[in-house]
């Protein structure tokens, strides 16, 4: 007998099965993120020049919403890997996409303090409102639900991340209102990690 709910792996933005990243239009690196990128490589040993990976992927990201195949290509080149291995990168960790996204991508902790507190309430509310499934994104290219596993939070539960940026304490009856504060205030409607909040 088990608490933790069934997570369907193999279904949504991360499934088992490999399927090949969207090829995506032309990507080079803007100026600015070229500079930023260069500034992390320059705390490795030149040898290890592939440890800013990581980082460049991320700068990828925030520069067009996902992880495109093209965009693979030119971490390789700049970074100093193959194309096989930025892929492997990108298909191991939750936080990159292959894939378009919304514009806020919302991720419900399903975890087991998270999964006791509601989580699964949370995301048939918030899949309702959307009118999406988990691992979809709604018709306007604004929202994408998914499930992911710990983020971390467990005395904060139930916790979901918004872009990167957290919103704790979540009750299902709230998760409505959650996504209308998202609609007006943009990310500004989220709570935000208590540590974090604590430290200003």
């Amino acid at each position: 007998m088990t608490f933790h709910p069934k997570m369907p792996y193999d279904t949504g933005l991360h499934q088992s099965a490999r399927q090949l990243p969207e090829a995506g239009e032309p990507f080079a690196f803007t100026p600015e993120n070229l500079a930023r990128l260069e500034d992390i490589a320059r705390r490795y040993p030149p040898e290890r020049r592939r440890s800013a990976l990581l980082p460049a992927l991320y700068l990828v990201q925030r520069q067009q919403g996902y992880v495109s195949a093209r965009a693979m290509a030119h971490v390789a080149e700049v970074v100093g890997v193959t194309p096989a291995e930025v892929e492997d990168v990108v298909s191991y960790y939750t936080m990159f996409y292959a894939q378009r996204v919304g514009t806020y991508v919302l991720q419900v902790c399903r975890t087991l303090s998270c999964a006791l507190n509601g989580a699964e309430r949370i995301t048939d509310v918030l899949s309702r409102k959307l009118g999406i499934k988990p691992g979809e994104t709604d018709p306007t290219g604004t929202f994408t639900l998914m499930e992911v596993e710990c983020l971390g939070a467990c005395d904060r539960a139930p916790v979901v991340v918004v872009n990167d940026q957290w919103h704790e304490c979540l009750k299902p009856e709230d998760a409505e209102r959650l996504v209308d504060d998202l609609r007006t205030k943009g990310l500004d409607a989220l709570s935000g990690c208590h540590l974090c909040v604590e430290k200003r």
